[in-house]
């Protein structure tokens, strides 16, 4: 460890000022007879490193007051479950001092639950690396690095500042209705093809990446909706994108496809134009996904709820108004991808209740060939998310020609 200099840090613009906890303060009074001493106050890292506090989560009292003043009953319930729970959604008393992990369902930590392991004293940075502020994965940094984003873009867009550009924000188109009608158009899954530049584990997926032009060439070539990144950090994709394509005239309704932790962020990409959003059963608990549910249908919104074993599609199937799940092949550990995760995760009872819901099963990751297409359809699957095999084509608009195996455009459909 470097050698480390007495001092204050140098203040950081845009962080709040660091609180001081009182109970470790220097008294008023002290009795004659005690020999003096240095009391130093203890002051939280957060408030002088480049880590920003942790926020505190959408409360359903804040964002009620955007989608309806009338539902006081259910603000104040979820608002109370709120004050009990940790940034990550895990109720206090519930949450163990070295790991959170299982508890609640969900597989990834929404921050770093020892703080920090970057640190400044005075003009000196260390380092304190443990297990508890460590990403055990790829998906787990991103989290990590969203949670802090987030934070940042609420401070300087609060939810009350949303008010005028959600009322100005085009009408949502429905996500699901889209995907029903291509389905019964071409008897084949429905296409939610995706705008994408660049993966953390692929690198740059196309250099010469338009996104409007993409999205026209996807919408012209038969697919039912779009997938747009707004992540800019791992995947090179932004707000700008989902905006330029929803203004260019593009009709297919846009999925939001970002990394959602808080419920700000869906009043915030509905404020762009999104017509649903992405929710990922590994990262949000269960309570989480229920009341982001709400929220979406105030907004008219559709959610497609992302799951990747069976303990989370189990915890996704007892959430009452689940319209879309989808499954992704790729394992959270290992990052390697198997389609027939699909087929094992349809099986049995879990399929016939999917049914009796009429809930849309969408494919995700590993989709290829027709072959695959044919595989996870007989699975069960009425749509599928692809955007890899796609856009690193010279025409990702001819290429779904080729992945289903025929030409599914409307055109095609009409002749």
């Amino acid at each position: 460890m470097e050698a480390l200099a007495i001092g204050s840090a140098p203040s950081r613009p845009g962080l709040p000022p660091p609180t001081r906890y009182s109970t470790l303060r220097r008294p008023k009074t002290r009795p004659t007879s005690s020999p003096p001493r240095l009391i130093i106050a203890a002051v939280p890292m957060d408030g002088i490193t480049g880590r920003t506090p942790a926020s505190p989560r959408c409360t359903p009292a804040e964002t009620d007051a955007v989608a309806t003043s009338s539902d006081q009953t259910e603000a104040e319930t979820a608002a109370a479950a709120g004050a009990t729970e940790q940034g990550n959604g895990v109720p206090v008393a519930d949450a163990p001092a070295a790991s959170i992990e299982g508890l609640d369902g969900i597989k990834i930590r929404r921050r770093p639950f020892t703080g920090p392991s970057v640190h400044h004293v005075g003009p000196f940075q260390f380092r304190l690396e443990n297990e508890g502020n460590t990403p055990r994965n790829i998906l787990e940094k991103i989290v990590w690095d969203k949670d802090v984003e987030v934070w940042q873009m609420k401070e300087k867009m609060p939810l009350y500042r949303l008010l005028g550009p959600l009322g100005n924000a085009p009408l949502a188109r429905d996500f699901v209705a889209a995907l029903k009608a291509s389905y019964d158009r071409t008897a084949l899954p429905a296409l939610i093809a995706e705008v994408k530049k660049a993966s953390p584990s692929r690198g740059v997926l196309r250099e010469n990446f338009d996104p409007v032009e993409i999205a026209q060439a996807y919408e012209k070539n038969g697919a039912a909706c779009l997938s747009v990144l707004t992540d800019r950090k791992y995947f090179q994709g932004s707000f700008e994108n989902l905006e330029a394509i929803r203004n260019a005239g593009v009709k297919c309704p846009l999925l939001c496809k970002e990394f959602i932790i808080d419920a700000w962020q869906l009043y915030y990409a509905r404020s762009k134009g999104a017509d649903a959003v992405l929710l990922i059963a590994a990262v949000l608990p269960d309570r989480d996904i229920n009341y982001m549910l709400k929220i979406c249908k105030k907004l008219g919104m559709a959610a497609l709820v992302e799951v990747h074993d069976e303990r989370e599609m189990d915890r996704v199937l007892g959430i009452d108004g689940i319209q879309l799940i989808g499954i992704n092949n790729r394992n959270l550990e290992t990052f390697e991808v198997d389609i027939s995760n699909t087929k094992n995760l349809l099986e049995g009872e879990r399929g016939q209740l999917i049914a009796q819901k009429d809930i849309i099963v969408v494919g995700e990751s590993g989709l290829f060939t027709p072959d695959h297409i044919s595989f996870v359809q007989n699975a069960g699957v009425k749509a599928v998310l692809v955007g890899e095999s796609l856009i690193k084509q010279e025409d990702p608009g001819k290429a779904i020609a080729g992945l289903f195996g025929k030409d599914i455009s409307p055109v095609s459909s009409a002749v």
